[in-house]
């Protein structure tokens, strides 16, 4: 594979699923098919230049769900793959996981592959957990001395010992997703490789499942692949993250530079500055969030606060604006308004030239999770003329150091804002 370091190595790898039936519709073309197969060659029945696009209308019974997927990764890497549903994602960790085959192309690995993909994947639920967990070992090809010696570690980290004798069909998702993870971290394979399956334990668990897979890669030098929407978790985790868009490489880089591409994938905000307002004299020449040194970012800290930021240009409009800036959860419901008319703030325009306008929202503590901003613009002398910007810009706040919340916070339960908190207990 070349590098020594390089622990698993993809090439030209690609998927192709036939719709609505299974294998080609006769004998001879599965034949054919199997015989093309052993001599090493391309299946004569595949399709060329189909997509991956869910939202064109289909005009065949084939569709790419990867298409030339090509990357290496190192040993004791941390790899975060995000994209959007239907990305290819879940396929992509399918084939790693020898769970399907892939249509075309080479994958070489160095060593044991262990992989969560879905709830229950690898468990026989009328096994008990205790023999779910030999039973996981032995598919890995560990001997049973071997998994004996790790048993005590799995049966504690998974929290399941009251219950490690039960059949496993009788978990719920959450302990049948902690028993899996413990079980394919603690058996100590050469790659892990982990879909979004963790979003279904409770925050705690999360803490704890993220705190071993970086133990996994940085203290044992072990490889991991990880899937998740949780953008917090793969910056948390990961330093090199690949982007999927309809089956194919969008981008691989750094965290940081993938994340807000894949934030302006996610809500198709391909904004085009400048943009006419009400007044063709006066344009939007551009809008961002920022941090305190007005540096344009998606990704806010939690408790570390954002500028929400305006360029207005003018040429030859003079006049009193007022500015506004409503800020949205992702389900569409506002927030809060920052306005320059609430705060008594003059926006007077009396000569050629940019206008910065800048509201600071440096106190809010949003919660984790994705918001959007409209910008409006008005004449606050004649408040008819106005234009609204709709769901122009976009965020997400992410977790901190500052994030103190212990258990999984639910917003439409404990709200979408939360303040500075000191408790204290004492008998009276």
């Amino acid at each position: 594979m070349g590098s020594h370091n390089v622990i698993l190595k993809i090439e030209n790898l690609s998927k192709q699923y036939r719709l609505g039936t299974v294998g080609t519709g006769t004998i001879s073309h599965d034949l054919n098919r199997w015989w093309y197969k052993i001599r090493g060659k391309e299946d004569p029945y595949l399709k060329v230049g189909e997509t991956n696009d869910r939202k064109s209308k289909g005009t065949s019974d084939y569709v790419w769900a990867l298409k030339d997927i090509n990357f290496e990764v190192q040993k004791g890497e941390v790899l975060g793959i995000i994209g959007k549903n239907g990305a290819g994602k879940s396929t992509l960790l399918k084939i790693l996981s020898k769970v399907t085959a892939p249509s075309t192309g080479v994958i070489k690995s160095r060593g044991r592959i262990a992989s969560l993909l879905e709830v229950g994947t690898g468990f026989n639920p009328e096994l008990t957990g205790r023999e779910n967990i030999y039973l996981n070992g032995a598919i890995l090809g560990m001997t049973k001395a071997e998994i004996t010696s790790k048993l005590d570690e799995i049966i504690a980290f998974s929290g399941c010992e009251r219950y490690i004798d039960t059949p496993t069909k009788r978990y719920s998702s959450g302990m049948t997703v902690r028993l899996a993870f413990a079980v394919a971290a603690f058996l100590e394979p050469e790659i892990l490789v982990v879909d979004e399956v963790l979003a279904v334990g409770d925050a705690e668990f999360q803490q704890k499942a993220i705190g071993k897979m970086q133990d996994i890669a940085q203290g044992q030098g072990r490889t991991v692949l990880f899937v998740s929407h949780d953008m917090s978790a793969i910056k948390k985790l990961c330093k090199k993250v690949i982007l999927l868009e309809q089956g194919t490489v969008k981008m691989i880089g750094d965290t940081d530079t993938i994340i807000s591409e894949y934030l302006k994938v996610s809500f198709d905000s391909k904004i085009n500055f400048p943009l006419l307002t009400f007044d063709k004299r006066l344009i939007l020449k551009n809008a961002y969030i920022s941090n305190s040194v007005f540096e344009n970012i998606d990704l806010v800290d939690f408790n570390t606060g954002f500028k929400i930021v305006t360029h207005l240009e003018t040429f030859g409009f003079r006049g009193s604006l007022i500015v506004e800036y409503k800020l949205y959860n992702y389900e569409d419901k506002i927030l809060t308004t920052g306005s320059t008319y609430l705060m008594a703030e003059e926006v007077v325009l009396n000569e050629d030239g940019c206008f910065q306008i800048t509201c600071d929202f440096s106190d809010i503590n949003y919660v984790p999770s994705k918001y959007f901003v409209s910008v409006i613009v008005m004449d606050a002398i004649a408040e008819s003329k106005y234009t609204i910007f709709d769901k122009l810009l976009y965020f997400e706040v992410i977790k901190s150091e500052a994030y103190k919340i212990k258990q999984e916070f639910k917003p439409r339960l404990h709200g979408l804002h939360i303040l500075p908190q000191r408790w204290t207990i004492q008998k009276i």
